[in-house]
């Protein structure tokens, strides 16, 4: 095994000049060693004994990822996988929050300067991140203190162990924004039990730390209080043995049960409702299970599914539909087409009007296009799905020498 784990590094190692243009390609008008100390500013490093910790460190934007950072954690990530002397990797955010997704804010800012190219460039480093983390060859610990959304979870999910806590909020709230569950979202989702991927994606519902690990998202449930001493614990160890890690994790541990009210105890329900092919059969399923049950649950879900894009809806749908017979490559693959439909806005401005919405000018009034479900056709869904075409290349992920498998 090591030997194997020997020659894939080698390989990876050479094939990373190949992408290293396209990786560290920066615009700026900063001098190269002051953009190197914002740039590591973002991501700090802290070493262990056998071991490296990566530390979001934008607490002031919840930890919100840019192209930058998603850069340097690829090469971090890279640089330590073929380091012998590190045994295993850790993730964490600074502050009181671990990571809200992607910094929506300063993608709609690139797409009204007419800087679509930056959008793509962003999209593009984060999703070969997610890839590098699904297949990382040496054991990874994310601890998930605090919000953990979108592309927060999608850096941190693929990974081996992950750690919640009494303060984890979990949620893809993409659809509210008139966008989609990316990063891997369309792959975890759709793994999860029943149709709950389905009902978490098209209503952007949240999860707490509890319920993640009840559903699977998670590995290890931990009070917050306890977190410096599973730190100092791992700091300490001198393996890359996932078995020892383990263990060091389940000293700490408490064995969690999801409380009545966990939307969990609603599972049937849900796949009730969620199971069928089309968002206007959902919804009027969630319709005659509110009025046969005068169940508030079913009211607050329609209400969230009305409040969404109903463009986002639909193609959210069809691609965790997708999702669930696909490796995560191919996940990414899918997602980084619609990720680039929808900012070239060919057919809507959702993403860029649900940003305005909710987070920039925050009347939650946003005006979506089209307006309803019915005026969304099968031909626009489709569009989001086709291939990008000879003058725009899909996502290159480094498949030969990174199987999702292995």
């Amino acid at each position: 095994m090591q030997k194997l784990k020997f020659i894939i590094q080698q390989h990876r190692s050479l094939q990373r000049y190949v992408f290293a243009f396209h990786q560290n390609r920066t615009f700026s008008a900063l001098p190269s060693y002051a953009q190197l100390d914002y740039l590591q500013e973002e991501v700090l490093v802290e070493g262990r004994a056998k071991s490296r910790a990566a530390i979001l460190n934008r607490p002031s934007a919840l930890n919100a990822l840019t192209t930058s950072m998603a850069a340097r954690l690829n090469r971090l990530y890279e640089s330590w996988e073929d380091n012998s002397d590190i045994g295993f990797v850790m993730m964490k955010g600074s502050g009181r929050e671990f990571c809200s997704g992607a910094d929506v804010i300063t993608l709609r800012r690139f797409l009204n300067q007419g800087k679509a190219e930056e959008c793509k460039a962003f999209f593009e480093t984060l999703y070969k991140f997610v890839y590098v983390l699904g297949t990382y060859l040496k054991p990874h610990v994310a601890i998930l203190d605090g919000i953990t959304m979108g592309g927060g979870a999608g850096i941190s999910l693929p990974g081996m162990f992950r750690i919640v806590t009494d303060r984890t909020v979990f949620a893809t709230p993409e659809a509210q924004i008139g966008f989609h569950p990316d990063a891997g979202a369309s792959y975890y989702l759709s793994h999860l039990p029943g149709y709950l991927g389905e009902y978490l994606a098209l209503t952007g519902d949240k999860l707490n730390g509890v319920e993640m690990i009840a559903c699977g998202l998670a590995t290890h449930y931990s009070l917050k209080e306890r977190l410096p001493w599973i730190e100092e614990r791992l700091g300490k160890l001198i393996t890359d043995d996932r078995s020892e890690i383990e263990n060091s994790l389940a000293q700490y541990g408490d064995l969690v049960y999801p409380d009545k009210r966990s939307v969990l105890h609603k599972l049937e329900t849900i796949d009730k409702c969620f199971c069928h092919d089309t968002l206007e059969e959902i919804m009027n399923a969630l319709e005659i299970e509110a009025a046969e049950s005068y169940n508030e649950w079913c009211t607050a879900a329609l209400t969230k599914l009305k409040e969404a894009s109903p463009l986002s809806l639909k193609v959210s749908l069809q691609s965790i539909r997708e999702g669930r017979f696909q490796t995560l490559d191919q996940c990414l693959a899918r997602e980084y087409r619609i990720s680039l439909k929808w900012i070239s806005k060919q057919v809507s401005n959702d993403f860029s009007e649900g940003i305005r919405a909710r987070l920039v000018d925050k009347d939650f009034a946003p005006k979506w296009d089209p307006p309803k479900l019915e005026q969304v056709t099968d031909d626009m869904v489709d569009s989001f799905f086709s291939p990008l075409g000879e003058l725009e290349p899909e996502l290159n992920l480094p498949t030969a020498l990174r199987e999702p498998d292995v």
